[in-house]
């Protein structure tokens, strides 16, 4: 099936010209993995998560994770569907940071501003599989990626690691790390899931319930960049440390039309394990719970979704899937308050997200 795949999207990317020598020197595979009620999909092409296949509270399974028709429509986009992105997720003002008194411009990707680790970034090229344990009682796979010196402006030689592990009941691991290899550089590695738990071709997730445990939002300007500030949630529109439906307050949001923030997770440390979020959907009975040692999460809500084709026919529009990215703070290497995001060498960084899925309804939803 991964061969099969592979000659397609290479003869498809060699009509299009799209093809980079980077890619055709190397093998994209699909690759599963499979215990109690999950069946994962991922690809080596980004890191990425695929289709995530759990049943809802009647038995009956759905396909809970947004992605492409194929492959191909994932290499050719500009997007991030269940993608590793780095070197430095999310926004990175005027795409220019300084670090030990060396300034360093980066791809500007996003008006003015870095976005995502640059132009391709992590998430558009091929990751080598270092381990594949498709049997084991615990499932799991293990990508690495050598970011080379100067990659999309970032200092020093980066080696990155994710892996994915299916354990206990019904649970997934993604644990990244990443090693600088001879400069101190910025890191920021996050899994750009798109999620319905009603199932991704199920329409939208404005009627989910969500909770986030954060008592604090990063303020941001009107190109969603930090300013620098931090906000309480208490009285807006950003309080979900009770459960609230996805769009019962986004008619407060006009100018982002939605979510798009990052949340300071209350007692995020970079160390300590902490619950990040839940997500409930009333209709299929799905919930899933985020843990991490991340000290944010960006509450994306799927504002700027627009006729994306998906899989089994489907067609995403706005708010056909939200993303809960567990993180380092947006622009922390301009923002010497926030949570520092430098590894040196000798250092190592590491990123982990729990997640956890059942049908059973958690305390405080209804």
């Amino acid at each position: 099936m991964a061969k099969m795949l592979l000659v397609l999207c290479f003869l498809s990317l060699a009509a299009s010209g799209f093809a980079q020598a980077s890619i055709k020197k190397q093998d994209i595979g699909v690759y599963d993995l499979k215990k109690g009620d999950i069946s994962l999909k991922l690809t080596n092409y980004g890191a990425k998560m695929m289709s995530l296949v759990f049943p809802d509270k009647n038995g009956k399974l759905g396909d809970i994770l947004l992605d492409y028709r194929t492959l191909e429509g994932y290499i050719n986009s500009t997007s991030h569907h269940g993608a590793t992105v780095g070197r430095v997720a999310n926004r990175i003002r005027n795409a220019h940071f300084t670090l030990n008194g060396i300034r360093y411009n980066l791809t500007a990707n996003s008006g003015n501003n870095s976005i995502h680790g640059g132009k391709i970034g992590f998430s558009h090229v091929i990751w080598k599989v270092k381990e594949y344990q498709k049997e084991a009682p615990n499932p799991s796979i293990t990508f690495t990626y050598h970011s080379f010196d100067g990659e999309e402006g970032f200092p020093g030689d980066l080696l990155a690691t994710v892996s994915y592990t299916l354990y206990g009941k019904n649970q997934l691991s993604i644990i990244m790390k990443a090693k600088a290899l001879n400069k101190a550089t910025p890191v920021n590695l996050v899994n750009h899931a798109f999620w319905n738990l009603g199932g991704h071709n199920s329409g939208t997730i404005l009627n989910e319930q969500v909770q986030i445990f954060a008592s604090k939002i990063t303020v941001v300007d009107s190109q969603l960049i930090p300013t620098g500030e931090f906000a309480s949630v208490k009285g807006t529109p950003f309080d979900f440390l009770k459960p609230h439906i996805v769009g019962s307050r986004i008619n407060q949001l006009p100018e982002t039309k939605g979510y798009d923030h990052n949340f300071v997770i209350d007692g995020g440390n970079g160390k300590k394990i902490n619950p990040a979020a839940i997500v409930f959907d009333k209709t299929s009975g799905r919930v899933m719970e985020i843990s991490t040692n991340a000290p944010g999460v960006q509450f994306y809500s799927g504002n700027k979704i627009n006729n994306v084709k998906g899989k089994d026919g489907a067609v995403y529009q706005a708010y056909a899937g939200l993303c809960l990215e567990t993180q380092a703070f947006p622009d922390a290497v301009n923002h010497p308050n926030f949570p520092s995001t430098i590894v040196n060498p000798g250092e190592e960084y590491k990123h982990y997200m729990f997640f956890k899925f059942s049908t059973k309804a958690p305390h405080g939803f209804s």
